[in-house]
This record gives structure tokens, C-alpha cells and sequence, in this order.
């Protein structure tokens, strides 16, 4: 299954490759997470950080705090961009840990925030099926509101790098195979994809 979303008068869309029953959606909660905190992405293009408030989307906020603490996201790539629209990312580089955390979905948060620009936001397949994939919003995307995206922060310093981020390969990377070869797919047909070299729970 690709997960997708495309607005009605757009081509554009936000997918992101899982594979699982839409019976798995969790019903464990994640640990809950401080009500504002900032995550700190080091990437090849840069630093990039992030605040983030549970009151916006709890469950969401949760998971992603989890997973960063996990070291999840270390060594992910970017590897879809779209310019004016979003950038893309969240596919382990290790194809078993993808596996592991694509079987824990997330049922859906309320929107409560915008889609704009600079906002983080979860990639999905329809209701009830977020994961881990995420995308940062180029631009104001509010269509994507009244379509179920709920945003869980927000860009505060190095939307700069984000805008830097190398965009060559646009939507050439296939998403199945990311999450079937992980890294060693990118890294051969792809070398050239920026990437998130460490994210860390930090300080403001």
C-alpha cells in the first residue's frame, strides 16, 4: 500500500510506503511526552530545529518523541522533495527497524494547526495509518488541513538548510524499496540525497 493524499484541484500529494493491516492500528500509548519540547535535527545541509507542543497533537507528538529518543531518524534520508510543496523523510536506513516501527500505527490527532510553511507534519495513507514518515511544508498548504494532516511542530531556526535541502531526485526514490534495502538502495542509485546525520531531544 502507497500511503497518499492528493487535493482535488492539485497533483500534488504526501505518500509514504507501509505495509500493514489496517487491524494493527496501536492501542498501546506511546510514553507521554513533555508539552513543548525541541528536537534537534544535524543534517548534511545543516541544523534544523524544531519545537514541538503536545496540546497539538498528542498522540503524534508522543510517538515522534519516542522515536527520536530512540534514534530512529539518525541517518535517514530526505528522499522526497518537492519544491514549494514539502520534504519528505522518516524510512529507517536499516530495513528492520523499519519494519519494526511500521507495525506501530497511529490512530489519528484532531487538526489543530495550519499546514504552513515550516510546519511538521505526519505522511499518512488515509485515516489511521501514520507511522513514522513525516514532511516538512515549503510552503502555506493549508488544503492538506481538512484532509486529516495534523501538524505536530514546527521549523523556529534553519528552515534555511530545510529550503537547501538537495531536491535533484525529486520523487524518483521508490518507496518500497527504501523500506525493503533501506541506505544501500539510496546510497547506489541516489549518493548525492542530504540527510538527517543525528536527532537529539535538546534544549532551546
Amino acid at each position: 500500500m502507497i500511503k497518499s493524499i492528493v487535493a482535488t484541484t492539485t497533483a500534488f500529494c504526501v505518500c509514504a510506503a507501509v505495509f500493514f493491516s489496517l487491524s494493527s492500528v496501536s492501542q498501546a500509548a506511546d510514553p507521554q511526552a513533555p508539552e513543548q519540547f525541541y528536537v534537534k535535527f544535524e543534517t548534511s545541509a545543516g541544523e534544523v530545529l524544531i519545537e514541538c507542543n503536545r496540546s497539538w497533537a498528542p498522540i503524534g507528538v508522543d510517538h515522534f518523541y519516542k522515536a527520536v529518543k530512540g534514534g530512529y531518524y539518525n541517518d535517514a534520508r530526505f528522499f522526497r522533495v518537492v519544491p514549494d510543496f514539502m520534504v519528505q523523510f522518516g524510512i529507517s536506513g536499516d530495513p528492520n527497524v523499519t519494519k519494526k516501527w511500521d507495525a506501530d500505527v497511529l490512530k489519528d490527532d484532531p487538526v489543530t494547526q495550519k499546514n504552513v510553511r515550516g510546519t511538521l507534519t505526519y505522511a499518512t495513507a488515509g485515516p489511521n495509518t501514520r507511522t513514522t514518515q513525516l514532511f516538512i511544508n515549503y510552503g502555506d498548504n493549508t488544503f492538506l488541513d481538512g484532509q486529516g494532516f495534523a501538524p505536530i511542530g514546527k521549523v523556529v531556526s534553519g528552515m534555511e538548510n530545510v529550503d537547501n535541502i538537495n531536491s535533484e531526485y525529486g520523487e524518483s526514490p521508490k518507496q518500497p524499496y527504501i523500506e525493503q534495502l533501506g541506505n544501500r538502495y539510496l546510497n547506489e542509485y541516489f549518493p548525492k540525497l542530504d540527510y538527517i546525520k543525528n536527532a537529539t531531544i535538546v534544549e532551546k
